[in-house]
This record gives C-alpha cells, sequence and structure tokens, in this order.
C-alpha cells in the first residue's frame, strides 16, 4: 500500500524576491515554478530574475525542489552561484 496516501502533501517551497529601489515608475513582477519577485530598477530586477533561475537550475541537476532544501542549503546555492 502507498504510505503516501495517508500523509498530508507536503507544501510546496517558493523564492520571494522583493526590491525597492526602482525610481522610473515601472512595476515589475516575474512568476516562475519556484519564485516570485517583486520590483527593483531594471538591474536589480534582472539580478533577481538570473538568480532565480540559477537557483531552479541547480536544484534540476540535483533533482531537487525548492521544499526539498533547507535554508542554509539555499545559502550555500546562492553562494555559489554569486561567487562561483
Amino acid at each position: 500500500m502507498n504510505k503516501r496516501i495517508n500523509q498530508p502533501a507536503r507544501p510546496g517551497g517558493k523564492l520571494l524576491g522583493l526590491a525597492f529601489n526602482a525610481d522610473d515608475g515601472q512595476k515589475r513582477i516575474t512568476r516562475g515554478p519556484n519564485f516570485f519577485l517583486v520590483g527593483g530598477s531594471q538591474e536589480t530586477h534582472g539580478v533577481m530574475q538570473e538568480t532565480a533561475i540559477k537557483i531552479n537550475e541547480h536544484l534540476d541537476r540535483k533533482g531537487k525542489q525548492m521544499a526539498d532544501v533547507s535554508i542554509q542549503e539555499l545559502r550555500h546555492i546562492v553562494e555559489d552561484i554569486h561567487h562561483g
């Protein structure tokens, strides 16, 4: 018998990116499979997009979902992306 039937569904993890440095009047919103990004200047929003995409690529290579990684592991992934 499948154990998952009796177990509650595990909530999915999402990355939320917020930035407040837009001074051009534009409202920037980007949604992806594991992320939701809001605000920022064109440059800042672009950095958030690139980071979120690279995090998803990293998770895909490892066969993991956002909900599968700890906050500490997510920090290591982001450090690798920006310093690797």
